[in-house]
């Protein structure tokens, strides 16, 4: 992350608004969605300047300085832009109070991705000069080429031997799609087929039809054909040791979206629901587990496991005392076994595997899934999840409420 001197951000204000700089005098009425473009554009650094664009809040569109309090709510909220869901894949950006000329300044320090393009609520936004705006046809050719030259995360990888008739295509074109881009855009799309699937990083380029991990993971036919760990193994145990009686097991080796539908309906079947009668012969319904808690917990693992080097599933073992959730590959980036779990530590070991899973409806905000499933199991009577860490994988032990 860079760091900027004051004498260097007041330099920088003095130049006024560019393809790397942005004014905002407050976060009133549409500031907001204001900065979260510019972050988008920023991130995708269309001109390639290959440095961290910056937007300001307290400064007016003609360098003036307002000099009102940056309240710690607003630093939060500037923080949240990174995870609230809005922009995808997550961007790298740090938020922070800075006082210039005696008078204080929020700023948001927006690094250019690796993983471009990126998207805000469905649409590339990009930056040539002062203007905003969304990317044409022609300026998601250069981000993908751009991506293509860059230091690739492992699931934009190519996926040599795989085709283009190894994706379901049919669901990219009726269902994801329609999911990844806004209205807008798909009303005026003049994109082939490839470049859509270039555009959503399902393949390596238009020209290069070679399908990448995430498109294997998200679209794949057969998805262990090309990435031999890519599947859950559930198996329910009738006890509370895995050399007991297996009463259920389940391989789900399809791909994620289709795959999380399952586990859904597995988690959902094994959930035995408890009934009471209250006050007035009024029935209480309670399940076992608190549902979502479990489904997110089980999404992390599917979500920031390891693909690469591995034919290790997610295992998700089901005992009468307690779940234990086994992801290979151990703790990513800064997460560490201190902050797991606290809000606002988030890393990304599959940066657009996560944008995937947030484009079809499994992942609404960044960040939450491990704060969330905490609270829901602790108002649900339950102990704290247990995490288990280790160099190859991580583990997550839910046991039933006392």
């Amino acid at each position: 992350m860079a760091d900027f001197t004051d004498e260097q951000l007041l330099d920088i204000i003095a130049a006024g608004e560019t393809d790397r700089v942005e004014f905002k005098s407050s976060l009133q009425g549409g500031a907001p969605k204001g900065i979260r473009e510019a972050i988008c554009a920023f991130a995708n650094d269309l001109p390639n300047h290959a440095k961290p664009g910056i937007a300001f809040v307290g400064v007016e569109k003609d360098g003036g300085l307002l000099g009102e309090p940056i309240t710690e709510e607003t630093l939060l909220q500037l923080a949240d832009m990174k995870t609230d869901g809005h922009i995808v894949p997550p961007p790298t950006l740090m938020a922070e109070k800075r006082v210039l000329q005696g008078k204080e300044v929020a700023i948001v320090v927006v690094q250019p991705s690796d993983s471009t393009p990126v998207r805000f609520k469905g649409t590339i936004q990009v930056r040539i000069g002062p203007r905003r705006g969304i990317a044409t046809a022609q300026d998601e050719r250069i981000l993908n080429e751009k991506r293509q030259s860059g230091n690739r995360p492992f699931d934009l990888s190519p996926v040599h031997g795989a085709k283009l008739s190894d994706l379901n295509l049919s669901y990219f074109e009726h269902e994801y799609l329609v999911k990844a881009f806004a209205g807008e855009v798909l009303k005026v799309n003049e994109r082939s087929l490839e470049e859509q699937l270039a555009a959503t990083k399902m393949i390596v380029a238009a020209d290069q039809p070679c399908p990448t991990v995430l498109g294997i993971l998200t679209l794949g036919e057969k998805p262990l054909d090309f990435i031999p760990g890519a599947y859950i193994q559930f198996l329910r145990v009738d006890g509370d040791d895995v050399t007991e009686d297996i009463i259920d097991s389940l391989r789900i080796e399809t791909a994620i979206p289709f795959m999380l539908r399952r586990l859904d309906d597995k988690l959902i079947g094994h959930n035995r629901i408890a009934v009471e009668l209250g006050p007035g012969l009024v029935e209480k319904r309670t399940p076992l587990y608190p549902l979502e808690a479990i489904q997110h917990i089980a999404w992390n693992a599917i979500m920031h496991r390891s693909y690469e080097g591995t034919n290790a599933p997610v295992i998700i073992r089901w005992f009468n005392d307690r779940i234990e959730i086994t992801s290979t590959g151990g703790l990513f980036g800064t997460v560490t076994s201190d902050n797991i779990g606290l809000k606002g530590i988030v890393d990304y070991r599959n940066p657009n595997l996560a944008d995937a899973m947030r484009t079809v409806g499994y992942i609404q905000k960044f960040g939450l899934g491990i704060p969330l499933s905490k609270r829901l199991l602790a108002e649900a009577g339950h102990p704290e999840p247990v995490f288990e860490f280790g160099d190859t994988y991580v583990k997550v032990i839910i046991r039933v409420s006392s």
